[in-house]
């Protein structure tokens, strides 16, 4: 007999896999960079690359949120300790790699609005980065439930305008995708196959920073067969955008890399050279306010972890001690965007996304995967925890008792 909770619907695991395409699709994403830095100079096997990273990811993500639902977890420090135990101190790993990305992400989204900025009304990069920084700040302190609230309509216009450039970029290039392929094909062959295993998963480690995100979004999940579903519908609407922009950036490679600066938002480059006006304000508006609403969200889970440090304590107003923490966040995101977003996503992005590999990606597929099979043995498929009712429990006793295991158990596999 299945537990009351065990089973969820197609739209719970639906909405689960949007969350990491949402999270996907950011800044990187939608401005090009990504695409352009990571898969479309390396061709056909760039095309390859994208399909293994986004599976790389999602399989990951299937492996922690069944090991974080199946166990009961609450918060990713546990997630971490179960899958490191015995050497449960391995978890700051993960947190340094945490917040060394999320940096990373405000510095992109930073410099992304700077050089959209510089696009399109000609500022210097370097006030347009202390224009955004200000903004950024006033908005965390004292705005930020707006921005946020818009975030996924943004998000969501972001993504329209960006696939529809994509498909229209497609098909007005002087060169079919499957002309452009088969020449490269012909031209390189397979040599650059093994740089395209080592971006696909450097790509999959960086994008890891949204594990906290999905393992708490993921709760709704009660058996190990709707993890799977989630992702993979996730790893298919992934897949596919990623695909697309690859496929486009890779048809207009030539015209872009020629424009002074086309490589730092190529979409935009090929919005502009195609001479579509209206499109091109609309996307360069989106994306402006995209990556805006990307750098006041992420700055708030900062603020949320540090402005309770004992150093603090002695500032009474909640608001002074945001700006405090706030200020130096952005001041110091702002300091590396003076290296630029391509800078940031090839260097940036690169290094952290080989501590992804080693912290989260090939630890998630290896003992993940085998603690995980392990524990389905034993208590089935079928988690039979009533989410709902933990996630209002503040006491970890409690949670052990609902959970129906203890510390031991649950770290002990």
């Amino acid at each position: 007999m299945k537990p009351k909770y065990a089973g969820t619907s197609f739209m719970a695991a639906f909405s689960v896999g949007a969350v990491l395409f949402s999270a996907h699709a950011g800044g990187g994403f939608a401005t090009g960079n990504q695409a352009n830095t990571y898969y479309v100079g390396l061709g056909w096997a760039g095309v390859v690359s994208a399909v293994l990273a986004m599976l790389l990811l999602t399989l990951t993500m299937k492996e922690a949120m069944i090991m974080y639902n199946s166990r009961g977890l609450k918060g990713h420090r546990e997630l971490f300790e179960t899958l490191y135990h015995p050497f449960d101190k391995l978890f700051w790993l993960f947190e340094i790699f945490f917040y060394i990305m999320v940096l990373m992400a405000v510095a992109a989204a930073i410099s992304g609005a700077a050089s959209a900025l510089t696009t399109y009304f000609g500022l210097e990069y370097a006030i347009g980065v202390a224009a955004v920084g200000a903004l950024v700040l006033v908005l965390t302190i004292f705005g930020a439930g707006i921005v946020r609230a818009a975030s996924t309509y943004m998000g969501i216009a972001i993504l329209i305008t960006a696939i529809t450039i994509y498909a229209v970029g497609i098909f007005n290039s002087e060169s079919t995708i499957f002309e452009v392929l088969k020449q490269d094909m012909q031209t390189s062959g397979f040599a650059n196959m093994p740089q395209a295993i080592v971006n696909a998963f450097t790509y999959a480690g960086f994008q890891c920073v949204t594990l906290p995100t999905m393992a708490a979004c993921g709760t709704i999940l009660n058996d190990k067969k709707s993890c799977s579903r989630s992702m993979t519908i996730s790893f298919v609407i992934n897949t596919v955008a990623l695909v697309l922009s690859v496929f486009m950036l890779l048809c207009w490679q030539g015209t872009y890399t020629a424009v002074e600066g086309g490589t730092t938002i190529p979409t935009l480059t090929v919005c502009n050279v195609m001479g579509i006006d209206g499109l091109t304000v609309i996307y360069g508006i989106c994306l402006l306010l995209c990556l805006i609403s990307t750098g006041v969200t992420t700055i708030f889970g900062f603020v949320a972890r540090f402005e309770r440090l004992p150093m603090f304590r002695g500032i009474k107003s909640a608001p002074v001690r945001s700006a405090i923490v706030s200020a130096f966040i952005i001041v110091l995101s702002m300091s590396i965007s003076m290296i630029g977003l391509s800078n940031i996503i090839k260097y940036g992005y690169g290094y952290c996304g080989y501590l992804g590999i080693a912290v989260v990606v090939i630890p998630f597929l290896t003992v993940g995967a085998y603690k995980n099979r392990k524990y389905m043995k034993a208590h089935g498929e079928s988690f039979g925890v009533n989410m709902e009712a933990a996630e209002t429990v503040s006491s970890e006793a409690a949670r052990e008792v609902l959970t129906g295991i203890d510390r031991k158990t649950y770290l002990a596999r």
